[in-house]
């Protein structure tokens, strides 16, 4: 069959499929270049309003009665766990796995348990329980005030 150029081909499909592609790439650049400026004004508000109170710092996190003695709760939102080694003694640690940046599922049988790797942290201090974490999750601040837990 001979080629005629007054009829479409595929070379013409082909043509026509990457002038498209490139308009729907060039489009889609244009709409995050465009809403760059509106999306930074919204981070600017939210980081704000997040120092005044919120989960960030002397933020209440929750009520002391929530974590239990020799456990803890993970506070997925501020990305801390908080722990209760012995009655009344209350420490918080990063809930982000040192390993390779997981957040942690889970604290029982005195572990901050990590799902991704399996790697274990003792609620006591940080320190790692068992690999293949080599380094203890860092501490934070937390405060106790009128039986209310306070990051900070």
């Amino acid at each position: 069959m001979p080629f005629d150029p007054s009829t479409p081909g595929p070379e013409s499909t082909r043509r026509g499929m990457l002038v498209g592609v490139g308009l729907v790439g060039l489009a889609g650049t244009l709409t995050a270049c465009g809403g760059s400026k509106d999306d930074s004004s919204a981070d600017a508000s939210q980081g704000s309003g997040s120092q005044s109170g919120g989960g960030q710092s002397g933020g209440s996190l929750g009520k002391t009665s929530d974590i239990p003695v020799g456990g803890g709760k993970i506070f997925k939102d501020e990305k801390v766990v908080v722990t209760q080694p012995k009655q009344g003694e209350f420490k918080a640690f990063s809930a982000i796995c040192t390993h390779r940046g997981c957040p942690v599922g889970s604290v029982s049988d005195g572990k901050i348990h990590c799902p991704c790797h399996g790697s274990a942290f003792n609620v006591t201090d940080g320190s790692v329980a068992n690999g293949p974490a080599d380094k203890p999750l860092p501490s934070k601040n937390v405060t106790v005030q009128n039986g209310e837990l306070k990051l900070g």
